[in-house]
């Protein structure tokens, strides 16, 4: 039998398991053995197989995020793995941030977060889908309700987020505008279902925006990216806002949104209810089992890799998601 899974093995057999910690915000994640409790009421014991990789994950490592959450702790806000040996995506609940999260080869979680795979869907593809699917789904769905009428402008397509964005828009028959800062990812991004890409920073997205008056934004980026868009808005659009990863100050004229009755609408998955969150996750589950929304994922590396992880969403290096494996 291979060390890898006569570690896995180990693991599913004793409450020793390997998780990547949190001891101090602002310094790296370290690798460790950790004991896990018996499970209590309402909770339960899962193998975990894949993490997603997530900013929130870096932004809860540097303290910008649940900085009062107890050290050391497990970091990691989605995993897919198994309870009773059938597949399960884990997600929401507060794993990562107010409590211990799911980067390690085993976890104890609520009950409440623990979501049934559909057949079809794998491991990996799942363990993207409670913060990327979920997002694409209410924000596309439920908050811009986009339909085949709709011009669709996607900022910050390549992104883990903003690639599955642009897989379901398309699928719902809507035309789509993709944007990313880098020439190397136009064609990654035309593959996710964009109809046209936009290589380029504000100037650009803002002369195409003037062309087209798009009806939907979706923006993961805020900062100066918002004023062009705002100003080419067609009448009665939609701006949802879920992220500033350009800058959280932005600055436009109001006149410009509020005289064509355009809405400038904010997401923030953490503000979801359980019940919110299960039935988005189960809606949003069943689009990528059967081919309505995709999930890209760029690499899975080992556990040991989770810092590396880290700067590379840092340095934008990364194309749709990044996984660790964390039985490795």
């Amino acid at each position: 039998m291979a060390d890898k899974e006569r570690g896995s093995l180990a693991a599913m057999a004793t409450n020793t398991v390997r998780a990547a910690r949190l001891h101090r915000h602002g310094e790296p994640l370290r690798i460790e053995s950790v004991e896990l409790r018996e499970p209590g009421a309402d909770e339960v014991r899962v193998e975990l197989r894949f993490g997603g990789v997530n900013p929130v994950d870096r932004y809860g490592a540097e303290g910008r995020v649940a900085p009062d959450g107890p050290l050391p702790r497990t970091l990691g806000g989605e995993a897919s793995g198994t309870l009773d040996g059938n597949p399960v995506l884990i997600a929401g609940e507060g794993l990562g941030s107010g409590r211990d999260g799911v980067w390690a080869e085993a976890a104890v979680v609520p009950r409440a977060a623990v979501h049934a795979l559909p057949d079809g869907v794998s491991g990996r593809a799942a363990a993207a889908m409670g913060v990327a699917g979920l997002t694409a789904w209410h924000t596309v769905v439920d908050l811009a309700g986009v339909g085949e009428e709709d011009r669709v402008l996607v900022l910050g397509a390549a992104g883990g987020v903003g690639a599955v964005i642009v897989s379901l828009a398309h699928s719902l028959g809507a035309e789509v505008w993709g944007q990313t800062g880098s020439a190397a990812k136009q064609e990654f991004v035309a593959q996710q279902g964009a109809d046209h890409v936009i290589v380029g920073g504000p100037e650009e997205v803002g002369s195409v925006a003037a062309d087209i008056s798009p009806s939907v934004v979706l923006d993961p980026l805020g900062g100066e990216f918002l004023r062009p868009v705002v100003e080419g808005l067609a009448p009665r659009g939609r701006i949802i806002s879920f992220g500033t990863s350009a800058g959280p100050e932005v600055e436009f004229n109001l006149q410009s949104l509020y005289r064509k009755s355009g809405r400038l609408i904010g997401y923030g998955g953490m503000q979801l209810g359980t019940e919110e969150r299960r039935r988005g996750l189960r809606l949003a589950l069943d689009a990528l089992a059967e081919g309505r929304l995709s999930v890209p994922v760029d690499e899975v590396l080992g556990l040991d890799a989770v810092n590396d992880a880290f700067a590379r969403l840092t340095d934008r290096q990364v194309q749709g998601k990044l996984l660790l494996d964390l039985r490795s």
